[in-house]
């Protein structure tokens, strides 16, 4: 696969904004969700919102979503479905997504949030920028922790996306 690499300024003169959107119930994802912030945020707007504070309006003027939740009963959370549901299809046209989720890694966990939300997605006509991720806890104790190294992985992800969204972007306006 050929990568190509865009520098900061290059970047931040096609105007990235992001929105994540996340549910966390004992902060695992929000801990993700907050180190993908951060990281986009070297190369343009981006913030970060709980699935409860946000309004789809607010999708306005974003050209990157990005939705992450915990896995529950191998999905996305009630409220993070619900949140997918609520968006208007007009407001996803023409934007780049991602989802992420958080999970216990195991041999019997065949299925996660984030494919379940890609599904939700697709149904609605949208399709990914990259593919599904999961980030891992250490057990399956609803509380955690992360795996040593997943906030470092969460931020090599946020990298990808960067660049996948800016190559995306100088394709379109070319």
């Amino acid at each position: 696969m050929l990568e190509i690499w865009f520098s900061q300024d290059e970047r931040k003169t096609l105007k990235m904004n992001a929105l994540i959107v996340y549910d966390s119930q004992f902060g695992n994802t929000e801990r993700i969700a907050q180190r993908i912030t951060s990281t986009l945020s070297e190369f343009g707007q981006a913030r970060s919102v709980r699935v409860g504070q946000v309004h789809s309006e607010e999708l306005q003027g974003v050209n990157m979503l990005i939705l992450g939740c915990p896995t529950q009963g191998m999905r996305q959370t009630p409220a993070m479905q619900s949140f997918i549901t609520s968006i208007p299809r007009e407001l996803l046209s023409g934007l780049s997504v991602a989802c992420f989720d958080t999970r216990f890694r195991g041999g019997f966990w065949k299925f996660s949030a984030a494919p379940s939300m890609a599904k939700q997605l697709r149904t609605m006509g949208v399709g990914l920028l990259i593919p599904p991720e999961s980030f891992f806890v250490k057990s399956m104790k609803k509380e955690g922790p992360l795996l040593a190294g997943e906030l470092e992985r969460a931020a090599s992800w946020a990298h990808v996306l960067s660049e996948k969204i800016t190559a995306h972007q100088l394709a379109v306006k070319s």
